[in-house]
């Protein structure tokens, strides 16, 4: 193996351990909200923050910034400090790995760059990466900070899903750069019209992510504990019920649920046709194994969606439940379902690469 297949081989699992990292963050996240945990840390101190409180006196002082808040006013008078001890736990240690991220980042690009073993050509994306994570981190402490003032006993669901679907576009770009190293160009398949297919399979994939992160935002789920129908509506009554018309689709939570079903049905159609459609592609062996995928994973998906909707009226406030773990592979599955086809578009392309 010459140097530069070594470096190169080097630099893309330093960044597939990134993705893992990625992934475990966002996961992370999604505990966070499940647990009602995401308020609990009042401050973001960067340095300071890394280490919990190490004393009963720094929990008190910890808890009554806490009781500060109109999370704890409105919703957890009740609250001893063991049940604040737990939700903090979940909020830091969300930031403590955000951290780990950030300096796995900086010392695998310090040892990268005095070792050599960076080309020209992967400056830009590595800055891009940089900057990405660093919005990431702006845009999560403007989100808490939207529930901590007013009346606000949650983070505002628009904000949620901006800093989801951001964690939604690093978790991407760093998988396709892993991409652009680890796979040779001989196990690439040209075929323009399985690759434009897929891409509008993930624009529209995109879109019901950002109605998930808003599912989620509004816990919409417990609006239409039915399926298939929707409160024993095919199409709800109340739909478009909020004026101005556009506000249904943000802070409606039978429109998003209404939509977040009606996307998953459209998704799983096409992901149908899209795999019946490529069994004709010819390509590399590396796509043809590789095919089943998207189709194995929207299926499990929407088996995991209807099973949270399911079980959302067993939730119990503060108690980890049989709905929170179905939330919660719901995510995972539909992470995994949107990197199937981030890596089936870079595989299948419109033309050989030279």
């Amino acid at each position: 193996m010459t140097q530069t297949s070594s470096s190169q081989k080097a630099v893309a699992n330093w960044l597939l351990f990134g993705v893992f990292m990625l992934i475990v963050q966002i996961l992370l996240g999604g505990i966070t909200r499940l647990t009602g945990s995401g308020l609990s840390i009042t401050e973001w101190d960067v340095v300071t923050g890394t280490l919990p409180p190490l004393n009963e006196t720094r929990w008190m002082e910890e808890f009554a910034k806490y009781k500060g808040t109109p999370q704890y006013q409105l919703l957890n008078t009740d609250f001893t400090l063991s049940d604040f001890k737990f939700i903090f736990f979940w909020e830091w240690f969300h930031r403590l790995w955000a951290r780990l991220m950030g300096m796995v980042f900086a010392v695998g690009f310090i040892y990268f760059l005095v070792r050599r073993y960076f080309k020209q050509e992967m400056i830009k994306p590595l800055l891009i990466l940089f900057l990405l994570g660093a919005l990431q981190g702006a845009v999560g402490w403007i989100m808490v900070a939207s529930g901590l003032v007013g009346d606000a006993v949650y983070v505002k669901p628009t904000r949620l899903a901006l800093h989801f679907i951001l964690a939604m576009g690093l978790l991407c770009y760093t998988f396709w750069f892993a991409l652009q190293l680890k796979v040779k160009k001989e196990e690439i398949t040209a075929n323009s019209s399985a690759h434009r297919f897929t891409l509008w399979i993930v624009i529209l994939l995109l879109i019901q992510l950002v109605f998930g992160a808003l599912m989620a935002g509004h816990k919409a789920a417990t609006a239409a504990p039915t399926w298939p129908l929707i409160n024993t509506e095919w199409i709800p009554a109340a739909l478009f019920k909020d004026s101005p018309w556009l506000i249904n689709f943000i802070e409606n939570k039978i429109t998003i649920h209404f939509i977040h079903r009606g996307l998953a049905y459209l998704l799983s159609i096409m992901i149908v046709v899209w795999y019946y459609r490529t069994a004709k592609v010819t390509g590399s062996d590396l796509f043809k194994v590789t095919r089943f995928l998207p189709l194995f994973l929207v299926l499990l998906q929407v088996v995991l969606g209807v099973a949270s909707v399911l079980s959302s009226p067993q939730i119990i406030p503060n108690h980890w439940g049989l709905f929170e773990w179905m939330a919660q592979l719901h995510q995972l599955v539909g992470m995994f379902l949107l990197l199937s086809f981030i890596w089936v578009l870079y595989i299948v392309r419109k033309k050989q690469t030279v």
